[in-house]
């Protein structure tokens, strides 16, 4: 309970990708069914994808307009500043008629105007950085912030807040209540075959889904089982392009193809291993599901952040780091096969991921945040 008695107005903040988007609708979904908190409210993009998100969850949403910043000085960058300046000043508009007691925000370009508006205010605010490799949003407002939380050790050397915790990533309550066994049955799936999932992300990837389409037939005939993510945009053309290559395929019940899972939580918890994108959502359901995987880290991601990603569960032995480049047929069909030829290996990658989980990330941000509303001068504590 706060230590005013008083209840919580809590503004949230972050978007553009699932990455920055989930964790925050992770700690909303929590904040709501906690009788310390007063309201919510989200300020995002309406055109990015968290509008739609957020309004799913009967959450208060308000919209700015803010672009990614060029990574070259041309008039594009004056107009990126313009547009953040308006930005800023529509934040200050809308912190000041909410009056949260504090603003959380989870990374990504439209975080930066909120948060600075939050600064200029006066508001603490508290950061979630996602990544092994923070972003610059993160990175350049983390030495105003009140607490930082951080998903990865290795983000803790390039941020300037003296209040760094290593929390983990917030993942959505519904992923702690399933089993390998419900997962399966929810998918038709067989408990005596080995199940394969690809994902790509909210995103898709073009590159993992050009390499399955040559090995699916083979992976089918060695008795495995796919469950496979080709991400909204390269959905129809995927489908095409296995009717005319494969069309035996087309409704194989052991091959699942959609192009996005908004139940991830059900085709993780059925797989026995991942190939899969490196996002920092992503890679916190794999820990937390205990599922060794193949990373291919998205080579245009902000900053390759999804390559320090990959290299991090690389090192840590929880996954097998594969360059986009090098992702082909027999590349992807050699190293299933070389993992599931070596049982040791992957209980070993399985216990490398349980250790890395951090399933009370969630509530550990929260109350740093009411921490933070009520006494924000005084240093939060990990617990």
């Amino acid at each position: 309970m706060p230590t005013s008695g008083r209840k919580i107005k809590v503004l949230i903040t972050g978007g553009g990708t699932g990455g920055h988007i989930f964790p925050a609708i992770a700690v909303a979904q929590k904040l709501k069914q906690d009788s310390d908190i007063e309201k919510i409210f989200y300020i995002g993009c309406k055109k990015n994808m968290e509008k739609n998100i957020v309004l799913e969850e009967k959450l208060d949403f308000y919209s700015i307009n803010v672009s990614g910043m060029p990574r070259q000085k041309s008039l594009k960058l004056i107009k990126w500043f313009i547009e953040l300046g308006f930005a800023t000043i529509k934040s200050i508009y809308y912190i000041s008629k909410l009056k949260p007691d504090v603003v959380f925000g989870t990374g990504g370009y439209v975080s930066g105007p909120v948060l600075l508006a939050a600064k200029i205010l006066n508001i603490p605010f508290v950061i979630h950085d996602p990544d092994a490799h923070p972003g610059i949003v993160n990175k350049f407002m983390s030495k105003w912030a009140s607490a930082v939380s951080i998903s990865f050790e290795q983000a803790k050397s390039h941020l300037k807040s003296k209040n760094i915790i290593l929390n983990g990533n917030p993942i959505r309550a519904n992923f702690l209540h399933v089993n390998k066994e419900n997962a399966l049955k929810e998918l038709n799936l067989s408990p005596n075959k080995k199940t394969i999932l690809v994902i790509g992300g909210s995103q898709g990837a073009q590159a993992i889904n050009n390499a399955l389409l040559e090995t699916v037939p083979d992976l089918i005939n060695m008795e495995f089982q796919i469950i496979h993510q080709t991400g909204n945009k390269n959905y129809d053309k995927y489908i095409e392009e296995l009717t005319k290559k494969h069309p035996e395929l087309i409704n194989n019940p052991y091959y699942i193809v959609k192009p996005f899972f908004n139940n991830i939580e059900i085709p993780l918890n059925a797989a026995d291993l991942a190939v899969s994108r490196a996002g920092s959502l992503s890679i916190s359901e794999l820990n937390l599901c205990g599922l060794p995987s193949i990373l291919v880290p998205y080579p245009y991601a902000a900053a390759n952040h999804q390559k320090f990603n990959a290299k991090a569960m690389e090192e840590a032995g929880a996954s097998i780091y594969l360059e986009d480049s090098q992702c082909n047929s027999s590349m992807l069909l050699e190293l299933i096969l070389n993992i599931f030829n070596n049982p040791e290996k992957i209980e070993q990658m399985q216990l490398a991921n349980k250790l890395l989980a951090k399933p009370q990330a969630t509530e550990d941000i929260i109350r740093i945040l009411k921490e933070v509303a009520t006494c924000h001068s005084e240093p939060v504590k990990q617990a």
